[in-house]
């Protein structure tokens, strides 16, 4: 069972190397992100965000006005299924008490 595990690791190592062989080098001025325009042509948003961020919103913080302004209700989605979450664990993992007459307090 151990030679199975090891050579499963192993495999899955080699498949993390052989994928991570293709990607372009950390800084690569020319990769693909790092380009004005997508392959298709039409702006990316990494650069309009950039360019524009203070103009948008007048925010000196380019990261709050990507959360808060050009991605709001994703923003807003994700912090919903956050709480949304948080409250089933709290509703699931509270305990109730007994008092001394062996009666359960709500």
């Amino acid at each position: 069972m151990k030679v199975a595990n090891f050579a499963a690791l192993a495999l899955f190592a080699g498949l993390l190397i052989y994928a991570a062989s293709g990607l372009p080098n950390r800084g690569d001025p020319t990769a693909v992100l790092h380009r004005d325009t997508s392959p298709a042509g039409t702006p990316s948003a990494p650069s309009y965000y950039i360019r524009n961020a203070y103009k948008d919103a007048a925010t000196p913080n380019m990261v709050t006005v990507i959360l808060a302004d050009y991605r709001g209700f994703d923003t807003m989605g994700e912090e919903t299924v956050i709480f949304a979450a948080g409250l089933a664990c709290l509703l699931i993992l509270r305990r109730k008490r007994k008092n001394p007459q062996g009666e359960i307090e709500p």
